[in-house]
């Protein structure tokens, strides 16, 4: 196994320079704190297991190799220097004044600069630069975050057959959020994206966002979160980060904090401590917490002197307007509701403007009976967690904002909106009251699903995600047509006294479009189809799900054989020499008088999808939604399989799924069917069988196509086919091969 290359903005460990020499020390924050947990596990069950880290260690230096080898010496990580200028535009400039609070929903203060977006693609360059000097062959490369959006692509570009990943620990916004950055920047962020082959998301309405946006920007659809995107397999996952359960557990019960909690005990004996933790942000929806305790202290006056609420603000970029805005909002609000509330021997709220020390922090958590958690945008929300994970005596109560990607699993607590202060307030009362025995059931359900998924099962889930889908990618890849398969298929070709070619239309010999309409073939796909079938003993089925008609219009003047509507009904050679002359017949007697039935559903449902429409066929009816708007015909599309199956059960009909449309017709009848009824005609099998086609329908072609015969699926799915073609100009690349 190749070794575990992590690069994320900020570096495990920070410089600071003091009295003329460097110190080092290791950063504090989740990612950080998370992936180190994860690695000393590593080691520790594994001892060969090697691990690079790639980061910025927070400063500038002025003798950047020294400081690199110590650093690299000591911690084990590969520095990367930015000067101050640089982190300016980069760091505060694009990430912090655009992506963080656009992808938090602040699209008001979200600011557009392009100096700083041109830094953003700089830096990702330097972090490229560094990347490509360390990454070895069997590397596997772990992404982190929204500093680094472009760096997946960029290593991509370089070292194709790289395995990476890439997470994003903030939120994924809506579309309609995304699409306020400029047209150039979102897709080159989609494009940079892309450039991985694991893409990681906290929660799944940040991957459904995603996807989305893939599919409006880059004009690119998935199938269960898989994305073929420039003929390479993409899988976009939803990964919830956890915690070291058993640090946060295992410190609650130490005698150093058991010792700091009876310190608490007794100070506020007789008092619920309500704790508020959390770094200064505009997100964290601090300014609101405050209004609905205000609010609880207001409309609850039995409460009075029995509670207090421990807040701690950590700093965070002090000197950025909007960050001190919400420390001038905080402060004004503590006082406010202190001096309104408070007496000589009760404070309300304990307000602390520092940062905690892990002992001190384990001791809040270990003591608090409530803790408030109300983030207006969090991309997961690991306090939520950690405060969980410390309470040891089994008690205890989480109000968790419904906003926090933590929510999803953590639905034992009190779930609010974070800017309703009443349901706020309504939950604190709600906690404070909440009996022994109900705190304890809903601890233990939290603690147990916290303890089971921690950071360690997050990060293996994540990694062994990334070598299942390498391994899918190269099994693809193993069935691409390549050139020693391609010469000895075009050799038996050559050398086959009799031959017979299946070959789907749309999507395998044209690219699939918008309107179906306009796909009429082009003088190459009609040159490559005649030449065929001017070689002896050689026979082409173009077997289509187009009408006859269209079949006619677009063919009929070539000697080849027609399967239209899947296999319904066929135009086989016949003994006249004018292929116009050849005769359509039906596979089987079958009747049509159900479309009166059926068709008033689909055009109902058609009403409803913008950008659907019905299209009627002799014995089938399509209904097309490649126009359509993807999330809204996903949930469409479903309802319409469930009725269309409900109300045909006692009629001989069937729905069929293919590529971006849905078809209902008779029973019975597909593609694969149509196959057996040409092959039959033959006393002896053809010394050459061939199938080509792209979507769903094409499998049952597949399917029964007899020993030695050769079948290719276009595009880059799993398939029943035995080889892979990219896209319809490989399929008439390969045609042209056998007349040349």
């Amino acid at each position: 196994m190749g070794r575990l290359v992590i690069i994320s903005n900020r570096a495990p460990v920070s410089i600071h320079k003091e009295n003329g020499s460097y110190h080092y020390e290791e950063s504090s924050g989740g990612l950080a704190s998370g992936l180190r947990a994860y690695i000393n596990g590593l080691k520790s069950a594994d001892k060969n297991s090697e691990i690079v880290w790639i980061g910025w260690p927070g400063a500038s230096v002025d003798d950047e190799k020294k400081v690199g080898d110590e650093v690299l010496k000591k911690y084990k990580v590969n520095c990367v220097f930015l000067s101050e200028e640089v982190m300016e535009r980069f760091y505060e400039g694009f990430c912090n004044k655009t992506i963080w609070p656009l992808f938090h929903y602040f699209p008001g203060i979200t600011e557009y600069n392009p100096e700083c977006w041109e830094e953003y693609i700089r830096v990702n360059r330097i972090f490229c630069e560094a990347a490509l000097k360390i990454i070895k062959p069997g590397d596997t490369i772990w992404i982190h975050d929204y500093h680094l959006m472009l760096l997946p692509a960029m290593i991509r570009e370089k070292q194709p057959n790289a395995t990476i990943g890439f997470f994003l620990h903030i939120p994924f916004p809506s579309f309609e959020l995304f699409r306020l950055l400029p047209s150039q920047w979102r897709k080159e962020i989609m494009q940079g994206l892309y450039g991985a082959d694991l893409i990681g998301f906290h929660t799944y309405d940040y991957c459904t966002y995603f996807l989305l946006s893939t599919l409006h920007i880059l004009g690119v659809s998935h199938h269960m979160n898989d994305v073929l995107y420039n003929d390479r397999l993409v899988k976009i996952g939803t990964f919830p980060m956890g915690i070291d359960y058993s640090k946060y557990h295992r410190a609650a019960t130490s005698k150093e904090i058991s010792k700091e909690c009876l310190t608490l005990k007794n100070k506020f004996r007789g008092v619920k401590l309500i704790l508020s933790i959390d770094r200064q942000d505009y997100t964290k929806g601090i300014v609101n917490r405050l209004k609905g305790y205000e609010h609880f202290l207001e409309n609850n006056k039995g409460w009075r002197q029995k509670v207090t609420m421990i807040m701690v603000v950590v700093p965070s970029r002090i000197g950025v307007e909007s960050y001190q805005n919400i420390k001038n909002q905080t402060d004004e609000l503590v006082g406010n509701i202190n001096g309104k509330f408070g007496s000589v021997d009760w404070t309300p709220i304990l307000y602390q403007y520092r940062s905690l020390s892990f002992n001190g922090l384990i001791a809040l958590y270990a003591s608090s009976d409530v803790a408030l958690v109300t983030p207006l945008r969090d991309g997961m929300n690991l306090i939520a967690k950690e405060y969980i994970a410390s309470r040891t005596n089994g008690m205890g109560g989480l109000i968790l904002s419904e906003m926090a990607g933590a929510a999803d699993e953590l639905d034992e607590s009190a779930i609010i909106n974070p800017n309703n202060t009443v349901e706020i307030s309504v939950s604190i009362l709600q906690m404070l009251e909440m009996s022994k025995a109900e705190q304890i059931r809903r601890i233990k359900i939290m603690q147990h699903r916290v303890k089971t998924y921690d950071v360690f099962k997050w990060a293996d889930d994540f990694l062994s995600t990334l070598d299942e889908i390498k391994l899918r990618q190269e099994r693809l890849n193993a069935k691409i047509l390549g050139g020693k398969a391609k010469k000895e298929i075009v050799a038996h070709f050559k050398r086959a006294k009799s031959r017979i070619l299946f070959i789907d239309y749309d999507g395998t010999l044209v690219s699939h479009i918008t309107d179906p309409s306009k796909a009429k073939p082009g003088k190459e796909v009609l040159d490559t189809i005649k030449n065929l079938t001017e070689l002896e003993d050689t026979r082409v089925v173009l077997i289509s799900g187009r009408d006859r008609h269209t079949l006619e219009k677009w063919f009929g003047h070539l000697p080849i054989e027609l399967a239209a509507e899947h296999g319904v009904i066929l135009r086989i050679k016949g003994k006249r020499t004018v292929p116009r002359h050849w005769k359509w017949s039906l596979i089987k007697p079958m009747h049509k008088n159900w479309k009166k039935r059926v068709m008033p559903i689909l055009n109902g449902f058609s009403e409803k999808l913008p950008g659907s429409f019905v299209e009627e066929k002799e014995y089938s009816i399509a209904f097309h939604y490649r126009q359509a708007d993807e999330l809204l015909a996903s949930s469409r599309i479903k309802e319409m399989i469930w009725y269309l199956e409900n109300f045909t059960v006692n009629m001989d009909i069937s729905v069929y799924e293919g590529n971006k449309i849905l078809e209902v017709r008779t029973a019975g009848i597909d593609k694969g069917v149509a196959i057996m009824h040409w092959l039959s005609f033959f006393a002896n099998k053809p010394d050459f069988i061939l199938a080509a086609g792209d979507d769903q329908t094409d499998e049952d072609m597949f399917r029964v196509l007899p020993k030695g015969a050769y079948s290719f699926k276009v595009g880059m799915q799993s398939s029943y086919a035995i080889y892979n073609l990219k896209n319809p100009s490989d399929t008439i690349t390969l045609l042209k091969e056998f007349t040349s």
